[in-house]
């Protein structure tokens, strides 16, 4: 059985109280994980955590050995919860202050006058970070090693996806194909395990969905490579020409 290419991945820290508890719903996993799927990686885990210094801290030094890319999302604002940027300087033993680059973009953006201390907290960074453009707010997100921090804002931080593409090296890129079937999961799953111990470098999804009052189950079948993902498909076709499944 041919080997599909090692993967890159990744792992998003999403960062904020507001999401805990419920009030704040988050989109951001969505944004980034389509994103990096296009440059090839894969998204493995996704934390969420509190607004704490001693938590960010402890799982940022936890990841960024795990995974080849991290990114986290929400704490780099003008208000006192936001302590995202503080928190990755200690993880890294970096001292933390005024970014002479980011100081410069902030004030020329507010302008002089307008430039307060909320917006110069924005400025505060870790030392010798470098600097994430954003074209919507001005405000920069920043990258220290394989952590890059973006904001919590879905808008803002989709505007500065694009601006990375040349910082992210991937792998190949992900591939999918999907097969919609009428039936129930109970009904393939015996057959579709064997596929999966068939071809164990293709990830295989079953989603059941309902839709204009009908069952159906929805078979995603994804990997870098696509001669692999085509002689799953076939596999996944004979079983369904065998249970005389209809295909939606």
């Amino acid at each position: 059985m041919k080997k599909a290419n090692k993967k890159v991945n990744a792992v998003i820290i999403i960062i904020g109280n507001e999401i805990l508890s419920g009030r704040t719903q988050d989109v951001n996993v969505v944004s980034i994980s389509k994103w990096l799927n296009e440059l090839g990686v894969k998204i493995e885990e996704v934390r969420v955590i509190a607004d704490t210094e001693d938590i960010i801290v402890k799982t940022i030094n936890d990841v960024r050995k795990k995974f080849n890319y991290v990114f986290t999302t929400g704490g780099i604002g003008p208000t006192h919860d936001d302590i995202t940027s503080r928190s990755i300087a200690r993880a890294f033993n970096l001292s933390y202050g005024y970014h002479k680059e980011a100081y410069k973009i902030l004030e020329t953006y507010y302008g002089a006058e307008n430039f307060n201390k909320g917006r110069k907290k924005m400025s505060m960074l870790p030392d010798k970070a470098l600097l994430i453009f954003n074209p919507s707010s001005g405000a920069p997100g920043f990258i220290v090693d394989n952590v890059y921090c973006l904001p919590g804002v879905p808008s803002i931080l989709k505007s500065m996806l694009g601006g990375l593409n040349s910082k992210i090296k991937g792998g190949k890129k992900i591939l999918n194909k999907t097969i919609a079937l009428r039936t129930v999961e109970s009904e393939i799953a015996s057959s579709l395990e064997k596929v999966q111990n068939n071809f164990k470098d293709v990830e295989i999804g079953s989603y059941p969905f309902f839709k204009q009052g009908k069952i159906g189950v929805s078979i995603v079948i994804r990997s870098t490579d696509e001669e692999l993902i085509s002689l799953c498909y076939k596999d996944i076709e004979n079983f369904i020409k065998r249970k005389k499944i209809e295909i939606i």
